[in-house]
């Protein structure tokens, strides 16, 4: 039987279409919803075009027992991945699901984590202090923002020219490469 992939995305969901690919190349999971706080959100979009069942939820269900956690215990996910969620993860959902959330962060945590630290503040904060690497970390989550166990970091070199648009691309190609991959392990490993 496949293993059951939930995703959580917020925004345009290129790393929710690159890991529903990867999967759909597989016989070992699948994704079997993709859900958003963003009505308007291109992750549906992108869920839809590729034949996985999404679901937007206000605030209110996210928090909710009735709203998210329902939808998800109807899932039965293995595992479920924050792909470029935005809004702090619930407790009583981690509750539910132990050691079932992750996270990908666009830096390498614990530099450049927590409330606001998201997509090009974090790419604009690595440039500003002259960093000589950034890359991603791929994480349990917890009740605090980015300060779940790490299960994976990958580093890229940075130039003394970067701007956070080369910066961002880098990191896109590491999450391109490895969120998929870093998934498929910690459901085997499991």
């Amino acid at each position: 039987m496949k293993k059951r992939i939930v995703i959580f995305a917020s925004g345009s969901g290129t790393n929710a279409e690159n890991i529903i690919k990867y999967f759909q190349r597989t016989q070992f999971a699948e994704v079997v919803r993709v859900l958003s706080n963003k009505k308007d959100a291109k992750v549906l979009d992108r869920g839809e075009k590729l034949g996985v069942n999404t679901v937007f939820f206000t605030k209110d269900e996210l928090f909710s027992e009735e709203g998210v956690l329902k939808i998800l215990k109807e899932s039965k996910p293995d595992i479920i991945v924050l792909a470029g969620f935005l809004l702090k993860f619930p407790e009583n959902i981690l509750k539910e699901f132990p050691n079932k959330v992750i996270n990908i962060h666009p830096a390498l945590l614990p530099k450049y984590g927590g409330k606001g630290m998201y997509g090009n503040s974090v790419h604009e904060a690595v440039v500003k202090n002259n960093e000589a690497e950034t890359g991603i970390t791929i994480h349990y989550v917890n009740e605090n923002y980015d300060e779940g166990a790490i299960i994976s970091q990958k580093k890229v070199t940075l130039s003394k020219n970067e701007t956070p648009e080369t910066v961002a691309e880098k990191v896109h190609i590491l999450e391109y490469e490895w969120f998929p991959k870093i998934i498929e392990e910690v459901l085997r490993n499991g």
